[in-house]
């Protein structure tokens, strides 16, 4: 029988997220960021007063991560990698690599800054799909703008992080219901060896991923109605059990780094499940006794004067 995780239930964000993901906590401001995919927004919610600001964006926002730069997010939109500032609100993108725009039914996904400042999201197969449809790939960018392919024949790419000591990558194909664990070499920025860290029951699939500082991997299940706690060795600590079934993306912050936020979907429910579960697509806060690690940010030298032209 699994363990429950001990944890105090802060608040519950009433935003009714169809595909909340992505959660990013920025300490410098104490304030959280995260986005619902299908609805093409960006919100970013001061922690204090619980003020919230959404942004509509023109194209659909899969993940992102933060930058030197306080409000500009290097952002990983459906078809690229892209610098985007949501408070300008002037719908534009300062696109670095533009590379999925023609390619039918492909979008990209989850994503992770590593700890060496470069951004890394995967992408995914949005129709109906078999193995032979898996065209998905990981991608790297770095403040250079140099964009690397790292694995391939992806269905679903998710629950990216990396280890506190950046010995090690996790990264998990989700239709597989497994999570990998890769070697890492911090320096190049490459992963290798992979084997398999853990895997989910029948009727969960492991979405979003973050590390803590003591390097357990908690992941949200999607379909599984729970976050889990793993070991570094991938042993299954415990569950954090939650009120609806389709939780999304993790992180960590507060100003004692011991706050999990977690997103949260309404995705696929039908009316009946929507009555059973009607906080599905908020955004739940727990307080926990472990305490995370605070976000990376894209590149230690960045210069944003150097950045790719304004472009639509």
């Amino acid at each position: 029988m699994d363990t429950k995780i001990k944890a105090e239930l802060v608040d519950v964000i009433a935003v009714h997220n169809t595909l909340g993901e992505g959660v990013v906590w920025d300490a410098r401001d104490q304030s959280l960021w995260w986005t619902d995919i299908l609805a093409s927004k960006i919100y970013h919610m001061d922690w204090l007063s619980r003020a919230i600001q959404t942004y509509t964006t023109p194209e659909r926002v899969c993940s992102f991560g933060l930058t030197e730069q306080a409000g500009v997010l290097i952002v990983a939109f459906e078809s690229g990698f892209g610098f985007y500032q949501p408070e300008q609100n002037i719908g534009q993108i300062k696109w670095m690599k533009r590379f999925l725009q023609n390619n039918a039914h492909i979008r990209l996904n989850d994503g992770r800054m590593d700890r060496q400042g470069r951004f890394w999201a995967g992408s995914m197969v949005e129709a109906e799909f078999d193995q032979l449809s898996a065209r998905g790939k990981l991608y790297s960018c770095d403040v250079a703008g140099n964009v690397g392919v790292h694995i391939s024949n992806i269905l679903i790419a998710n629950s990216l992080c990396w280890s506190p000591d950046s010995k090690y990558m996790y990264f998990a194909d989700s239709p597989t219901q497994t999570i990998f664990i890769y070697n890492f070499d911090p320096d190049l920025g490459i992963a290798s060896d992979p084997q398999i860290f853990s895997k989910t029951e029948a009727s969960a699939f492991p979405d979003g991923s973050d590390v803590d500082g003591q390097g357990n991997l908690w992941n949200a299940e999607w379909a599984g109605g729970r976050v889990t706690k793993y070991s570094p060795a991938g042993i299954r600590l415990g569950i954090l059990e939650l009120p609806v079934s389709q939780p999304t993306c993790v992180a960590f912050g507060g100003s004692e780094m011991n706050l999990l936020f977690i997103t949260t979907a309404r995705e696929s429910l039908c009316e009946a499940d929507l009555k059973k579960q009607p906080e599905a697509g908020n955004l739940f806060v727990y307080k926990m006794e472990n305490k995370g690690l605070t976000a990376p940010v894209f590149g230690r030298d960045i210069d944003h004067n150097q950045m790719p032209e304004m472009r639509k």
